[in-house]
């Protein structure tokens, strides 16, 4: 899952980003409201945590720009501003949550995961294809109820594979949503890391549940 942090406060960007890259989230992070606008409309984000106080153009004005361009990346607002009205207007704008300055982490955390929760329409947080059964509060995943150890970038992969399933998946959108904006897009990395997912959930290649689609990507489901 791909996470956009903007924020002015770069130091705080930075912890956020830390944080939220050790729960195996990719995170890229902008400093102002322009540049944030352009991220937001430009790369498929999962999230936005965006902060209301900040130059050239504030959370409030970017929130209102992507609604009025049907952006609906879910947005948890961060402001300095502890009042009633103050978070009335956010929410009004069309933010999903509101955030008080300064909070604590796992607060920050556990809204993400619900945030996130809500965008996939499931409360819980397993994930079931089939015999395969990932946790995505956990990242534990079982292959025919056992045990799997997967890599950090390899559970990305897989989790954002489960959660479109018997969708097609090109490998611009998997890079998109497993990387930030250091990645080379010219590497073949998502081959790599589906062909070693493969080697460690489906031995049987023949009724692979992860499919290729020649000329187009990748599509997990369940195969007769």
């Amino acid at each position: 899952m791909r996470i956009l942090v903007i924020d002015d406060d770069e130091k705080l960007c930075q912890v956020v980003k830390r944080g939220l890259e050790e729960q195996l989230y990719a995170v890229d992070c902008v400093y102002n409201g322009d540049d944030g606008q352009y991220y937001a409309e430009n790369t498929p984000y999962d999230l936005i945590i965006l902060d209301v106080m900040m130059p050239q153009k504030n959370g409030l004005e970017v929130c209102r720009n992507l609604i009025s361009k049907k952006i609906n990346t879910p947005i948890i607002m961060l402001t300095a501003k502890d009042t009633i009205g103050d978070r009335v207007k956010g929410l009004d704008t069309g933010a999903d949550d509101y955030l008080v300055k300064p909070f604590a982490f796992p607060e920050l955390l556990a809204r993400t995961r619900a945030l996130l929760r809500r965008k996939g329409e499931s409360k819980s947080s397993e994930i079931k294809l089939g015999d395969l059964v990932i946790n995505t509060l956990t990242h534990e995943v079982f292959w025919k109820e056992h045990p799997i150890d997967l890599t950090s970038k390899e559970y990305v992969i897989l989790e954002y594979l489960m959660r479109n399933p018997n969708a097609v998946l090109t490998r611009t959108m998997i890079e998109n949503h497993a990387w930030d904006y250091e990645l080379d897009s010219s590497s073949n990395l998502v081959d790599v890391y589906i062909k070693r997912i493969r080697q460690k959930i489906d031995t049987d290649q023949s009724k692979s549940i992860i499919q290729t689609i020649r000329g187009a990507g990748y599509r997990i489901g369940i195969r007769n």
